[in-house]
């Protein structure tokens, strides 16, 4: 009896708190809850940042953020627990390890052990202030629109890998060649090829400061070509992330019409009448309306053509002998 009401409790925190398929009013509090408490931890950082607030409410900063530790503490460890609930096929440790290694788990662990490193060893307040705005990464969760996001940039950090080995390796050599072409006339600011490396990054960020310019002939020259490399190269990511978007968008939009076509095929959906289900599942994939739309017109479409279809199959052949009829 007792094995059975733990087994279902678990259950039930893991339906809660994992579970995406599984939505009540009390799922949503919780997620309301928690997205207003990492926001109201990211107002925390801001105001106390401004000293004069954090000195006449020290009191209230600080047990707002032992009151937040004790909350995504309470929950790291009750998502650890109840996770064995995943996969049936593996063993509660098993799921709980995969849980440990994956991106969410990794930010709610970062979201609270800097908390946990201060007791023992002392941080600077301004540095922990800072490690405490990672909690925001934890509205990935909530959110599709960063899930889709942070699923781009991982289906495509090869390329981004790709774009920062060019990168570095022209920063180190954009660096170099100033040094050599500007350390004569500036020896002040030009000292090393690693103090160059400033102006080598900000010039093909194509960001120029001016704080560090060249100022001989073949200095200026060398500058304008990195710098017209600079626009190509900062380019680069931005491509990357638009072409893995629109394929994110479009895959997510192709998986949601073979939801509909299958819910079509079981009879399980109406596309003019199930309005409320179709919105559920469009917020799901993280589609627009628009898109969303487009889709279930073409799907109606297809069901019309269809119909005529079959009707005019219907009336082609007589119905007394079943010779097809002249056209």
């Amino acid at each position: 009896m007792a094995f059975t009401t733990w087994y279902t409790l678990r259950k039930f925190v893991y339906n809660n708190l994992h579970n995406e398929d599984y939505e009540t009013k009390f799922s949503r509090a919780i997620n309301y809850f928690l997205i207003l408490l990492i926001l109201g931890n990211a107002a925390a950082v801001l105001l106390e940042s401004v000293n004069d607030l954090y000195q006449s409410y020290t009191a209230f900063f600080d047990f707002f953020e032992y009151f937040s530790i004790f909350i995504f503490s309470l929950e790291y460890l009750l998502r650890f627990w109840s996770v064995a609930e995943v996969n049936p096929f593996y063993s509660a440790w098993k799921n709980r390890l995969n849980w440990v290694k994956s991106g969410a788990a990794i930010i709610d662990l970062l979201a609270i052990l800097p908390a946990y490193i201060n007791f023992w060893v002392p941080i600077d307040l301004r540095f922990l202030r800072i490690l405490r705005l990672i909690r925001l990464l934890k509205l990935t969760r909530y959110f599709v629109s960063l899930q889709i996001l942070l699923r781009v940039i991982e289906r495509e950090k090869g390329s981004f890998q790709a774009v920062i080995f060019i990168l570095g390796i022209m920063i180190m050599m954009a660096a170099a060649s100033i040094y050599v072409v500007e350390s004569k006339a500036q020896p002040e600011v030009f000292t090393s090829i690693p103090a160059s490396m400033w102006w080598a990054v900000v010039t093909l960020t194509t960001v120029g400061y001016g704080d560090v310019t060249p100022i001989t002939p073949l200095g200026r020259f060398f500058g304008a070509i990195i710098t017209i490399l600079g626009v190509g190269l900062a380019a680069l990511p931005a491509g990357i992330l638009a072409t893995g978007l629109t394929h994110e968008l479009e895959q997510r939009k192709q998986n949601l019409e073979i939801k509909f076509r299958e819910l079509l095929q079981s009879s399980e959906i109406d596309l003019l009448r199930d309005q409320e289900k179709i919105e559920i599942m469009r917020k799901e994939v993280g589609l627009t309306s628009h898109q969303t739309r487009d889709i279930v017109f073409q799907l109606l479409r297809e069901q019309r053509e269809e119909a005529l279809k079959q009707e005019r199959e219907q009336y082609a052949y007589c119905p007394h002998c079943g010779k097809k009829l002249p056209e």
